[in-house]
């Protein structure tokens, strides 16, 4: 089992004798803190004739477990994505009456907290294609494009406005949220988006936990 070493931004690893590094996102909150009776995956960084690949370390996950997914945050979606979608499917076949499984959570590192954090996904349903219905009254689409820049129903808004253009635009209604992530993002950036959110308390706003990435 790998030994960690470090908790906080950077998790120094040893498995099979050799010693691996994971960059962890970065942020500035925590939104859970501690998580007992894990299993842990890792997702370590790694280049192949100019090409970004990602090295996971899944051989001692256990399905009753809460999951840890360790993921380097240069790692683009595109390439971790199908892996995480099938380990997903793998613990859901897994359930049973009697033996549930338990959640799944990504790490990152809180640099107010200086901690270890962690991200909520057992609800997460990653769709890698594009989403189709972006005219519709009920639904707020917010889409962030390559170059990480968020567009709210096809208008630009900054970080800053976000709070401010929900309030303006749908204080009222209710309304379905649906994500879309452009597939180049890496992890780092997208762990940025999601948390960003969990700042916002509007309880007008729905998560049904699908997100489309392309």
């Amino acid at each position: 089992m790998n030994k960690l070493l470090s908790l906080f931004t950077v998790l120094v690893l040893f498995s099979c004798g050799e010693k691996k590094e994971i960059l962890l996102p970065k942020t500035d909150v925590t939104v859970v803190k501690t998580v007992s009776d894990i299993s842990k995956i890792d997702f370590f960084f790694k280049t192949e004739n100019k090409d970004t690949l990602a090295e996971i370390n899944k051989n001692a996950i256990i399905t009753t477990t809460n999951w840890v997914f360790n993921i380097d945050k240069r790692l683009p979606l595109k390439t971790i994505l199908p892996d995480i979608i099938k380990l997903q499917e793998k613990k859901i076949k897994k359930k049973s009456d009697e033996d549930l499984p338990k959640d799944n959570f990504y790490s990152y590192a809180d640099s107010i907290g200086k901690n270890l954090a962690f991200l909520p996904f057992t609800h997460v349903k990653y769709v890698l294609k594009n989403y189709s219905d972006t005219k519709s009254p009920e639904t707020l689409v917010i889409r962030f494009d390559k170059n990480n820049k968020m567009i709210c129903n096809a208008v630009p808004i900054s970080e800053k406005e976000l709070n401010n253009y929900i309030v303006t635009n749908f204080k009222d209604k209710k309304l379905k949220v649906c994500f879309i992530f452009d597939k180049n993002l890496s992890f780092g950036e997208y762990m940025s988006d999601k948390i960003l959110f969990t700042k916002l308390s509007f309880p007008n706003l729905i998560f049904d936990g699908t997100e489309y990435v392309f």
